[in-house]
C-alpha cells in the first residue's frame, strides 16, 4: 500500500527532474547534490549560530526585522542573480530590483524602530490609566 502511495510523488519527481534538465546552466546533478551540502554543511549552522548570538542582546523587533530580511533577500536572490530569474510577470521585470529590495528593506526597519519607540510611550500610558 505505501508503494502505491508513493508512486504519484515519484512520478511527480521524474516529471520534474525532465523539466529542470533543459533549464539548467550547470549540470543538475551538481546543482540537487551542492546545493544541499552547502545549506546544511554551511549556512544552516552558520545562520544557527549568528540567531543564537544575536537573540541574547537584541530586542524582539530587531529580531523580527532581521528574520523578515533574510526572508526578503532570499526572495530576491533569483532577481538578483539574473535578469531574467523567474518566469516574467508583467510589471516585474521593468522595476529595479536593487531599489525595490531597498525600499522594502528600509520599511520592515522603520517598522522595527517605530515599534521599539512606541511601545514604551503605549505602556506607560497603559499603567497610568
Amino acid at each position: 500500500m505505501r508503494f502505491l502511495l508513493a508512486l504519484p510523488g515519484l512520478a511527480a519527481l521524474v516529471y520534474g527532474v525532465t523539466l529542470l534538465v533543459p533549464l539548467a546552466d550547470i549540470p543538475v546533478g551538481i546543482w540537487l547534490v551542492a546545493g544541499p551540502l552547502v545549506h546544511d554543511l554551511l549556512l544552516a549552522p552558520l545562520i544557527a549560530v549568528a540567531g543564537y548570538a544575536i537573540s541574547r542582546w537584541a530586542s524582539p523587533p530587531v529580531l523580527v526585522g532581521g528574520a523578515a530580511t533574510g526572508v526578503l533577500c532570499l526572495l530576491a536572490v533569483p532577481l538578483l542573480w539574473r535578469t531574467y530569474g523567474t518566469p516574467p510577470s508583467p510589471g516585474l521585470h521593468d522595476g529595479d530590483t536593487w531599489l525595490g529590495l531597498g525600499l522594502t528593506l528600509a520599511a520592515v526597519w522603520l517598522a522595527a524602530a517605530l515599534f521599539t519607540l512606541v511601545k514604551p510611550w503605549v505602556e506607560a500610558r497603559k499603567n497610568r490609566g
